[in-house]
């Protein structure tokens, strides 16, 4: 059914990546929502050639992208849109940035949310990685099937976690890390959330969490997640919303250990 919405991010999502790969030799930093959140002169243009792509194909449709783009639509699907998921890994030239779209249909789930995400594509030139899911349809990395681990115990858990840019929010988050430390396999912070959760889902990690992420962070790896066999859970309210993805064993075991519930 949605054969089409996932054809269009795949092919749009591969031309960004291909455009993001061409790294200018120096970059315009913009502040944000704080002096270390940043957007780069790439960012922009990477969200202006997929917005442009999209429109392209489906003027109808609405977009959210993190780059400010916040456009109705009247099809009923909304694209949520990062167009550069890890930005500072790229300005400092490290692995694992991502384009990272998603779509999202009104007319399923609660439409108080703006529907349920029905097409995820995350890729991620640098490390030769492409993630996609239709709901529905499992998830699948470079063609083959994944699915998540399961059931991992807490103790042989590799988990992957993030750090907010609002540093007076990171106290929490630091108190989390230090808990979980001594009990876990190990702990990873890879500076790119879409592709945490598409790692969950493919069984490269077995547990993913942070605080603050916002839609266009996990809209996409969150349903390859999800198709992957995993459960993705969000607590609390912004801006410390916890978000927590695993196998289903592994997540119940991290949501009792960090007192969610």
């Amino acid at each position: 059914m949605y054969e089409n919405l996932l054809e269009l991010a795949q092919k749009v999502g591969a031309g960004a990546a291909e455009l993001l790969m061409d790294r200018p030799p120096a970059f315009e930093i913009e502040s944000k929502s704080t002096a270390i959140d940043i957007a780069t002169q790439m960012d922009i243009k990477a969200e202006k050639f997929i917005v442009d792509a999209l429109l392209s194909a489906r003027p109808d449709d609405g977009i959210i992208g993190e780059e400010g783009t916040n456009r109705e639509g009247t099809s009923g699907i909304t694209w949520v849109i990062d167009p550069l998921d890890g930005t500072v890994n790229y300005v400092y030239g490290l692995p694992g940035w991502n384009v990272s779209i998603a779509a999202r249909d009104a007319n399923l789930g609660n439409s108080d949310m703006g529907g349920e995400m029905v097409v995820g594509v995350v890729t991620a030139p640098t490390i030769n990685s492409t993630w996609w899911a239709m709901r529905g349809a499992g998830a699948f990395y470079n063609g083959a099937q994944i699915s998540c681990n399961n059931p991992i115990e807490l103790d042989r858990a590799l988990i992957g976690t993030g750090f907010q840019y609002d540093v007076k929010h990171r106290i929490s988050q630091i108190e989390d890390f230090a808990k979980l430390s001594p009990v876990v396999r190990d702990l990873r912070r890879n500076g790119a959330a879409a592709v945490d959760l598409c790692h969950v889902a493919m069984g490269a990690m077995d547990g993913y969490y942070e605080a603050g992420l916002k839609e266009w962070d996990w809209a996409a790896g969150g349903l390859i997640a999800r198709e992957a066999g995993a459960t993705f859970t969000q607590y609390g309210q912004a801006p410390t919303q916890i978000t927590v993805v695993a196998g289903p064993y592994l997540h119940g075991k991290l949501e009792e250990f960090l007192a969610l519930t």
